[in-house]
């Protein structure tokens, strides 16, 4: 089964998510520059929201160049973590088993790795318990090699982690470590045009004379507001391989999933703007199969300001008609369930109307009960 998530969030001014020059991302769609907020950013966002952890009930994964001196050292047996000796026998594991390490720094490996607490937690104990053998520079190679081999079974094709599992793992030197995604997000778009605004600031030398005129510095800072919608799809089944069939870890990663893409909000400039706007509209659609429908399209031409005011409406009135278009040409027959949350009564959404529910627990507890087959319609 695969979970659909699509929401309208209307962020106030804000730079959530900045581009090399420091300004807000943005793009062209439908010939028109839209504001845009990357997958890879809202995925961060995802998965450092605290209800993530909280509901998975396990602690996330973490992503580091810094395995060596930071998690596998503070692993080792007293009185060996400053050692030249283990410096190398940790390098060449870490080499044999995940990335070379970097050429200018040989305490860092030369990639990010994304490495959960139980791989960590497992190869320490590896190392604990083989350490006397380790020291024999004789045997080392050989043991790592074995060492290596058990690891990669232990690993493979499975993760503890619920982040991991969710958005997947690539070692270019090790692809038999590789996890498959279950979750695709993609990249949030305004339904309207843009035009990125510039905030001209300055601050005072609070101790400067009173005869001194001028600011004490001076700069400027980019930034937009936008109604943006987010898709996000989940694979059910790709994510209970990935957790090595468990039932309760992926029920709680599904819960997880739903609650920290909702609200996930990234931190870019959030000191400056506190730009803290819930979604006004989720939409979650659960499916037996079928490809799968972002609603994207239903912008494509652009959302131009509703009479009453605001893009709110007028693009929830949008993407309501374009369900509609969808399920008349291709039909709704994978669809299990339906579940609409909107923050305002008075959204315009005539098809979409029937499937409204109260809150939030009910549209996650509706999407988790039609996942177990209990039926669960909103």
């Amino acid at each position: 089964m695969f979970i659909e998530l699509h929401l309208l969030q209307n962020f106030a001014p804000s730079n959530l998510n900045r581009d090399d020059t420091g300004t807000p991302k943005d793009c062209i769609f439908g010939g028109v520059r839209r504001a845009r907020i990357s997958s890879q950013c809202l995925k961060r966002a995802m998965r450092e929201t605290p209800i993530f952890a909280q509901t998975t009930q396990i602690k996330n994964s973490e992503r580091t160049k810094q395995l060596v001196q930071e998690k596998l050292k503070k692993g080792l047996p007293a009185g060996e973590t400053s050692s030249a000796e283990a410096d190398a026998i940790l390098a060449k594991l870490v080499e044999t088993l995940y990335s070379k390490m970097d050429s200018k720094d040989k305490n860092k490996t030369a990639v990010l790795l994304y490495i959960s607490q139980q791989e960590v937690a497992s190869i320490c104990d590896a190392l604990v318990n083989n350490w006397s053998v380790l020291t024999d520079s004789k045997q080392r190679d050989g043991v790592i090699a074995q060492l290596v081999k058990e690891l990669i079974k232990q690993f493979k094709d499975r993760t503890s982690a619920p982040d991991i599992a969710l958005f997947g793992r690539m070692l270019a030197e090790h692809p038999e470590l590789n996890i498959d995604a279950a979750c695709q997000v993609a990249h949030a778009l305004s339904t309207h045009r843009i035009s990125m605004e510039m905030d001209f600031y300055t601050a005072v030398d609070d101790l400067s004379q009173d005869d001194t005129s001028g600011a004490g510095m001076m700069g400027f800072t980019g930034y937009d507001s936008a109604c943006f919608y987010r898709y996000a799809r989940l694979d059910a089944g790709q994510l209970h391989k990935n957790l090595d069939k468990a039932d309760d870890v992926t029920q709680r990663t599904v819960e997880g999933f739903l609650r920290a893409t909702i609200e996930a909000v990234p931190t870019g400039k959030q000191n400056s703007f506190a730009a803290h706007n819930p979604p006004s509209l989720i939409l979650a659609v659960v499916r037996n199969g079928g490809m799968g429908w972002s609603l994207a399209n239903a912008f494509e031409r652009p959302i131009s300001v509703d009479r009453s005011g605001g893009y709110v409406a007028a693009s929830a009135r949008s993407l309501d008609e374009y369900w509609q278009r969808l399920c008349t040409v291709y039909g709704e027959s994978t669809v299990a369930n339906i579940a609409v949350l909107s923050l305002d009564a008075d959204l315009p959404l005539t098809n979409l109307n029937a499937k409204k529910v109260n809150n939030l627990d009910v549209l996650i507890a509706g999407v988790l009960n039609t996942l177990a087959g209990k039926g669960g319609s909103a």
